[in-house]
């Protein structure tokens, strides 16, 4: 097996990557890499990756991180495998796509950071209230934004590597209230993006990439 995939469960950027593998049906062995043990910074993983993040992909000795660069590079090595291309072949279409995944970086995760420190890495006496309101009121209005990009059944005319930018980044902010209940994000969620997140869902290899550790 020549792809070596190593992720953290939980981050969105690597989840991505576990779904475009998914989508062109390649083989991989998957290598968990824990937060809390300090994996990211052991000199084995540096020499991966001296940046210390998820994820890493390894193919046939060719190491390479940044989330998006994998799944353009899982593209471009393998054009031809599994459900099709996983950007639209127009220049146009191919621009849009790399345009959405863009904002999810940029935007929606700009958005949503704050919150996801507060409530996620500090205990619940220490959360600043202001701080998570600000984010919440960010995150509403990329919402909105986002409910405006979704064409049809998805972000794009078909499936695409945008639609797996965005998931898991939307699937991380609405697990915010499990541990903040009143945050209202879910409910904010409009009906063109709920119904484009049950699609994505539906897909048959998408629980297989659930985050092991939000089962």
């Amino acid at each position: 097996m020549s792809i070596v995939f190593y992720y953290g469960s939980g981050s969105p950027y690597a989840w991505r990557v576990w779904l475009a593998l998914e989508y062109k049906r390649l083989a991989y062995e998957m290598k968990a890499i824990s937060f809390s043990a300090g994996d990211m910074h052991k000199p084995e993983f540096l020499k991966l990756n001296p940046r210390h993040k998820v994820p890493v992909l390894v193919d046939d000795g060719f190491a390479l991180y940044e989330s998006s660069a994998i799944v353009e590079y899982i593209e471009d090595k393998y054009p031809k495998s599994g459900n099709g291309a996983l950007f639209p072949q127009a220049p146009a279409e191919r621009a849009s796509a790399r345009r959405l995944i863009l904002e999810v970086d940029n935007y929606l995760r700009t958005a949503v950071d704050p919150m996801l420190r507060q409530i996620f890495f500090k205990p619940e006496a220490e959360w600043d209230a202001q701080v998570i309101t600000g984010s919440r009121e960010e995150f509403l209005a990329e919402l909105q934004h986002f409910e405006g990009q979704v064409r049809g059944e998805y972000l794009l005319d078909k499936l695409s590597a945008a639609d797996f930018g965005l998931y898991p980044m939307l699937a991380l902010a609405l697990r915010l209230e499990k541990k903040k209940t009143d945050l209202g994000l879910r409910a904010a969620v409009g009906p063109k993006l709920s119904a484009w997140m049950k699609r994505i869902e539906a897909l048959p290899y998408f629980q297989k990439t659930w985050p092991p550790h939000w089962k």
